[in-house]
């Protein structure tokens, strides 16, 4: 959806690519190796890591180099190698080059798994996307998303993914996602019958941006409210969730947890997703005002985030003044922007904030004031401001927002003089909030650590082998007795 930014893996270390094209014809092998490795021995990190490796080599592809990768991976002349070869125009510039290093490393066998298969349409969908030729790339996809309804195999989940991701952003970008949104249902209908929990997650986060690009928000919470949860098992496709979540959760008006669920999308988000975490926090900044907290200065001093977050800054710092005037021009000003950012609906919410804020600072600076003088200060701009200003007064005195009396008599707010907040439960609130935070935190990290694969499985096998051992050994002499006895 506009505004929304997709999330990039973090890319491989720059010594693992080099800048010729045999170079990076070499690392399409090793990466092809890796996924028959991880095939093989059931190992999903191996395939994992030849995503990502695959990621880090993207500004690298060239059409040549693609083209005697799919010989290499695929069988010539098969259906899927021709249907592939169609979207790859040919180089020529690179072509020889190209095929002297194929012809010096070429494997003597020819692979026919699988994953090579999903992989290679996965490697010229991205080429596609990258070259902007995104209707070949929606044809692409969609013959890849066609073969994986007939492959049921948990080494696939990864690639399936990925696939699924790019599947739908080449429909995003002509501008088609409603096209696909029952075929991505179909899809996560498949995904849960198979057990695909990857998948299960990757296509309810397509499917949420997909209502979300629309804006059908009661819908997009229907889903999500009736989809099967578990553990995730993608930290990215867990930050889209959050970033989801807090959206929804915002619109309804449930800014508390749509303040927890976008706090928690930014801080899981990667380093290298400096455009998702500029969006989610652009969305918490506005769900902290309109809860009434003003957001600290360094939230928009973070490296990477200034200029994206000025706008934010000003409205920000109109909110906290309580300057009603200030704040139209500030909104005014940036109007696009928070257009294209799908917050302007948000903002519209903030004049409400803008005036509480105004009213809570005049009744700290004045122990007594006339209303008249509250709607100047305001700077209410309605045909009878004193009768505004007396609602407004009397609504914030009865939600609590401030602790002042109205004197109707003379026209005038009172207010009272302000208590000691630690005869209070605050201070035990936020301390207790804070040790739940650090708890939470303490668990995830528990949870997120890795043992040794099938530890215990060994354990209790070499200690069967011990007590084998020793029984042999008892049977041994229990029968050399026997023989002495009887000689």
């Amino acid at each position: 959806m506009p505004g929304d930014v997709e999330m990039k893996e973090q890319p491989a270390p720059s010594n693992s690519v080099t800048s010729t094209g045999p170079s990076t014809l070499q690392h399409l092998k090793e990466i092809a190796s890796l996924i028959e490795t991880g095939t093989y021995t059931r190992e999903i990190r191996r395939i994992v890591r030849a995503v990502r490796l695959t990621i880090a080599l993207r500004k690298k592809l060239t059409a040549s180099v693609i083209s005697a990768f799919m010989t290499y991976a695929l069988t010539h002349g098969s259906e899927v190698h021709t249907r592939l070869s169609s979207y790859i125009p040919k180089d020529d510039e690179h072509e020889m080059e190209v095929d002297t290093a194929t012809s010096a490393v070429q494997s003597p066998s020819k692979h026919s798994l699988p994953e090579l298969e999903i992989y290679s349409y996965l490697l010229v969908l991205i080429f596609l996307i990258d070259q902007k030729r995104y209707n070949e790339a929606k044809v692409c996809a969609s013959a890849g998303i066609a073969r994986l309804k007939n492959l049921n195999r948990r080494t696939l989940d990864v690639l399936t993914s990925k696939l699924y991701s790019y599947y739908s952003l080449s429909y995003e970008l002509t501008s088609d996602l409603a096209e696909i949104r029952g075929n991505l249902l179909a899809l996560h209908r498949i995904a849960t019958l198979r057990h695909d929990e990857l998948g299960q997650e990757t296509l309810l986060n397509l499917l949420l941006r997909n209502y979300l690009h629309y804006n059908l928000y009661d819908q997009a919470e229907k889903l999500r409210s009736k989809a099967p949860r578990f553990e995730a098992h993608s930290n990215q496709q867990f930050c889209r969730y959050l970033f989801y979540l807090g959206k929804i959760r915002t619109i309804q008006l449930e800014y508390t947890d749509a303040k927890e669920s976008l706090l928690q999308a930014a801080r899981k988000a990667p380093i290298a997703a400096l455009g998702f975490r500029i969006q989610c926090t652009k969305w918490a900044v506005i769900v902290r005002l309109l809860l009434g907290e003003i957001p600290e200065r360094t939230v928009f001093m973070q490296k990477g985030m200034e200029k994206a977050l000025r706008p934010y800054f000003e409205l920000t710092n109109a909110v906290r003044i309580g300057d009603l005037e200030l704040f139209r021009t500030v909104a005014e000003k940036f109007s696009s922007t928070f257009s294209s950012d799908r917050t302007n609906n948000l903002i519209v919410r903030l004049r409400h904030n803008v005036i509480r804020t105004g009213l809570r600072n005049i009744s700290i600076s004045y122990s007594r004031i006339s209303l008249a003088d509250v709607a100047k200060k305001l700077r209410l701009d309605s045909a009878n401001p004193v009768a505004d200003a007396e609602s407004i007064v009397a609504k914030a005195i009865r939600d609590g927002a401030i602790d002042a009396t109205l004197d109707h008599a003379n026209g005038c707010m009172v207010s009272k003089e302000t208590g000691d907040i630690y005869s209070t439960n605050e201070p035990q609130i936020a301390f207790n909030s804070r040790i739940a935070f650090c708890l939470n935190m303490h668990n995830e990290a528990v949870r997120a650590l890795r043992y040794p694969p099938n530890s215990n499985k060994e354990k209790e096998s070499a200690e069967k082998r011990r007590e084998r051992q020793q029984q042999e050994q008892e049977l041994a002499k229990h029968i050399a007795e026997e023989d002495d006895d009887e000689f």
